[in-house]
């Protein structure tokens, strides 16, 4: 009761708004002061719970708006990959409740369709709003429904190929689709004054679209030369002014730019543009960490925070500790750049992430940021490879998948030396499905002429990474997860480990445990209990055959243990060794069962998914109890 008390004190006019209807009688005066304790509110609840903040302090205005103005959730707002959504939650009834995002059994970190009705698409990826906005407007059009559909889509998601195949096809359409690019990585240049808010007020207007579609009904019927010549001239005026003349070709009606934190302006331009039918493209500008001054300047820092004190105008320092998986990565980058002019780095806009920041700085000229675009990561990466170079890119599991049919197509099928650094393989925690890499291991062993490692700790990632570079016979990868290693200390020595070979780790009698990456320090832990040999299989392609024909001749079960789906997994590549040599023995397949693990702490997603000690333990001692009369039999 005290902190209710205390949110009504602290936001009067938020702490009584719990649906979208609720602000749509509110006066300009009003917005204005609930945009404000909106504001302070996602600062104040994220600085004690950590999450995405900078994305967020810049759509409030913007959020404001279409909730006043159009009729949520009959109108859809679907938002681009979500980082910038978290005042939609705070306005669509989970105010209560943004305290618990990212956490299990809390919010969903992305919009998501299950938790509420107004996430119309659920996101974790870019460059999806506008095609399925697009969807549902075409929908909505057949259905004989004057619904909205309005994409929100940042300048780094409309880089996405996938943003401009629908923007292309969006353009031939009758739909009523409303596409608004928040552009926060522009300044609020001179051409974002009061001309530019005239010229999206008269372009938005209904006295301009009428005369607009009146012309050209005139002039195409009457004049053809002059249509052309008068549409031309409009165009070319515009496109002097305003950045619009590409979204006009592609047959959208171009509003902007505007300034994104003008809440007035921003109010009558989206009230302007909601009678108007067709694709619609308005351009806004707002800054990222708006309102903030530390996440202002410097929004890279503030995107994604742990908890703070914003009264500090700086994040807590974090302590000395173990080197994340990613950092290894970074570091063997500039070290191995350092031996080999050959080498170059490719990231989709994942600079930070992946862990190239020091790359960039020490090798500019051999960095490549694709932004974001994986499909043409890969076939960049292939074109420099046919040329004699070393690319290696950098990618995350979950954005992998985007370039599958480049990873087939354009490198592996050319068996190009091409080294993939697959950074987020399995669980990651608080980010939860969308971006868990959990089916690399089974999309990428079925590819023909790719070598496959998964590194058990921080030292063999380092010499893994090190043995693809060397590979010439065709393409590799390298998966490692989110966050740190066991803390085995890396041997500054690089050396090739021999391709295919595995590694007993310890030596039981009665169960064998093929561990994979992350799993043998799990296998290892509990070696013991089940009395099992462990081996680090460390190759998921090829295979060490013999290492797992001896396993199975000596030992009673076979234990397969991978963090990836079971179906196709690392365990299947097991099951068919077994098979094709005709070996008979009970085996037992453990990894991420056949449904989304959702976000929560590392430590619970491996419980949820049956991965952690404990459950594996269990499944084990279950399976040998239960499996051991079929051995005899077999043997009988």
């Amino acid at each position: 009761m005290h902190i209710l008390k205390s949110v009504a004190n602290d936001f009067p006019l938020l702490s009584q708004v719990s649906n979208p209807a609720d602000i749509r009688d509110f006066d300009q005066k009003q917005l204005i002061q609930l945009a404000d304790e909106l504001r302070q509110f996602l600062l104040s609840s994220v600085s004690k719970s950590g999450g995405h903040l900078a994305a967020g302090l810049g759509t409030v205005e913007l959020t404001v708006a279409l909730h006043h103005v159009f009729d949520t959730p009959s109108d859809r707002i679907i938002w681009d990959v979500g980082h910038q959504a978290y005042p939609h939650k705070i306005l669509t009834g989970r105010m209560s409740q943004l305290h618990s995002i990212r956490t299990t059994g809390g919010l969903s970190p992305f919009p998501k369709r299950s938790e509420s009705e107004h996430d119309a698409f659920g996101v974790g990826h870019s460059s999806t709003s506008i095609g399925a906005a697009l969807g549902m407007a075409t929908a909505a059009h057949i259905k004989g429904s004057k619904q909205q559909m309005i994409a929100i889509i940042g300048d780094g998601g409309i880089t996405g190929g996938m943003a401009f195949e629908a923007l292309n096809h969006a353009g031939t359409l009758d739909a009523n689709l409303l596409v608004i690019l928040n552009d926060n990585e522009m300044s609020i240049s001179p051409n974002v004054g009061a001309l530019s808010r005239y010229l999206a007020k008269i372009l938005s207007s209904k006295f301009y679209t009428k005369v607009r579609e009146e012309s050209k009904k005139a002039l195409s019927t009457h004049i053809p030369s002059v249509w052309k010549l008068a549409r031309r001239t409009e165009e070319h005026v515009k496109g002097m002014v305003v950045p619009g003349t590409l979204f006009e070709e592609l047959g959208f009606n171009y509003i902007g730019p505007i300034d994104g934190h003008d809440l007035p302006d921003l109010l009558d331009t989206l009230k302007n543009i909601r009678h108007l039918s067709g694709p619609r493209f308005l351009h806004i500008v707002t800054k990222k960490g708006k309102g903030y001054q530390p996440a202002e300047d410097d929004p890279v820092a503030y995107h994604g925070v742990g908890s703070f004190n914003p009264e500090l105008d700086h994040l807590p320092k974090s302590k000395p500790s173990k080197p994340t998986y990613t950092q290894v990565f970074g570091r063997w980058l500039c070290d191995m750049a350092a031996l080999d002019e050959r080498l170059l780095a490719i990231t989709p806009a994942m600079r930070e992430g992946s862990g190239l920041v020091e790359f960039e700085k020490q090798y500019p000229e051999r960095y490549f940021d694709v932004a974001i675009a994986e499909q043409h990561a890969l076939t960049l990466a292939a074109g420099q490879a046919c040329e004699g170079l070393k690319p290696v890119v950098a990618i995350y599991s979950t954005f992998l998948q985007r370039g599958y049919d480049q990873l087939i197509h354009d490198i592996a099928l050319q068996k190009l030396p091409v080294l993939l650094a697959i950074d987020r393989a399995g669980l990651v925690g608080p980010d939860g499905p969308t971006h868990a890499g959990s089916f690399d291991l089974s999309y990428l062993r079925c590819v023909p002429n790719m070598v496959v490692m998964a590194p058990a700790n921080e030292n063999e990632c380092r010499q893994m990474l090190y043995t693809g570079f060397q590979y010439e016979d065709g393409p590799s990868a390298v998966r490692y997860p989110r966050g740190q290693g066991p803390g085995v200390e890396i041997e500054e020595t690089m050396s090739a480990i021999p391709i295919g070979q595995a590694q007993i780790r310890k030596t039981g009698n009665k169960i064998a445990i093929l561990a994979f990456g992350t799993m043998v320090e799990i296998a290892e832990q509990i070696a013991d209990t089940v009395d099992a040999t462990v081996v680090n299989m460390r190759f998921i392609k090829p295979l060490d055959i013999q290492t797992i024909l001896t396993m199975a001749e000596n030992h009673e079960v076979i234990v397969t243990l991978e963090e990836n789906a079971i179906q196709g997994g690392a365990g299947s590549a097991i099951n068919e060794v077994l098979a094709s040599h005709k070996v008979m023995i009970p085996t037992l397949n453990i990894g991420l069962p056949d449904n989304y693990i959702e976000h929560g702490s590392r430590e619970d997603c491996l419980q949820m998914a049956g991965l952690d000690a404990q459950s594996v333990c269990q499944q084990i001692e279950q399976f040998y109890q239960v499996k051991q009369p079929l051995k005899q039999a077999a043997q009988a």
